[in-house]
């Protein structure tokens, strides 16, 4: 069965016709703007039935925010003005195709653990790392989604009291500190203070003033020491929160993805070793994998189609290949 996948951003709308194997068939992107409810609805419905071309399929919907345990309304999205909105509902009174809305981190992580880097496992936590931090948590081959559906925002568990003030309203959240924000942050601080910050403040100055997150990356893959020192840092607070979640999911394995994610070992190799420091009873338990997300940008709209077919057909994955 093939099923549609959409993924919202702030700036864009993703989708694509997915089949059983994950694998897009088609996919398409156009920009939005963030500002217009109405406008981004109505350039779903017509993305949707652009890649349904008549057929009947179940949709997906990926959205970044808080969604109801029953993937219907999106109770809450930061960068769209969403509260309380009845997405599903209005997409399928518009479109007649029956429709799921899930959060666009659970989506993502789905995906990776369907088709990607948590294929073989049946427990992961997947972490991404981008402008802001998002999360996904699959326990026992099922997504978590807790007894409002808001199970799973990873990104703002609290790792400083005190700390950094976070869009949600509280402070010291992990989104403050292993986001991609954080590390252009943490880039200029390093900057700031000279020494090993020299080539970041000399590309910070080329670039106008500002250090934008591939500029870091770059400078990271050619090992300049500031940069590798500012994704080091950053590592290690990602690191902090996994061993936190380590001891209450106990997971094989954990994924990082997201923008910052491209730095590979860079980033994972102080994330495992801060997670070791961190670790309670270390050295008399298993201990997860850590792994870079596999699928990129298509992530999203992959795994809301595949969520899609689950709704509309429980017993799929009884039958599903892995």
């Amino acid at each position: 069965m093939h099923a549609i996948g959409i993924d919202i951003g702030g700036t864009k709308i993703a989708g694509g016709v997915v089949d059983e194997l994950g694998n897009l068939l088609r996919y398409e992107r156009v920009p939005t703007d963030a500002d217009d409810a109405t406008a981004i609805e109505d350039a779903i419905v017509t993305m949707i039935e652009d890649l349904a071309g008549g057929e009947r399929m179940p949709v997906g919907v990926a959205a970044p925010g808080f969604i109801d345990a029953g993937q219907s309304t999106v109770y809450y999205t930061p960068n769209i003005p969403w509260r309380n909105e009845p997405l599903r509902e209005r997409l399928e009174s518009r479109l007649s195709l029956p429709v799921v809305v899930d959060n666009d981190a659970n989506a993502a992580g789905w995906a990776e653990f369907r088709f990607g880097a948590g294929r073989l496992v049946s427990d992961m936590v997947m972490l991404t790392s981008g402008t802001g931090v998002g999360g996904a948590v699959i326990v026992g081959d099922r997504l978590l989604r807790g007894g409002f559906g808001v199970a799973g925002e990873l990104g703002h568990m609290r790792v400083v009291p005190d700390g950094i003030p976070c869009g949600c309203g509280a402070r010291g959240c992990i989104e403050q500190y292993g986001s991609g924000r954080a590390l252009q942050r943490m880039a200029g601080a390093i900057a700031d203070a000279g020494g090993i910050g020299a080539g970041l403040a000399k590309a910070r100055e080329y670039e106008g003033g500002v250090l934008e997150g591939a500029v870091i990356g770059r400078l990271v893959q050619e090992g300049d020491p500031g940069a590798v020192a500012a994704m080091s840092e950053l590592g290690s607070w990602l690191g902090q929160a996994c061993s936190s979640l380590g001891v209450v999911l106990d997971p094989q394995l954990f994924v990082i993805g997201g923008g910052v994610a491209s730095a590979g070992d860079r980033l994972l190799d102080p994330v495992r070793r801060a997670y070791a420091d961190h670790l309670p009873a270390r050295g008399f338990h298993p201990e997860p994998t850590f792994a870079v997300a596999e699928l990129g940008n298509e992530a999203g709209a992959v795994g809301a189609a595949d969520l899609a077919r689950l709704h509309e057909d429980p017993t799929y994955l009884a039958f599903a290949p892995r």
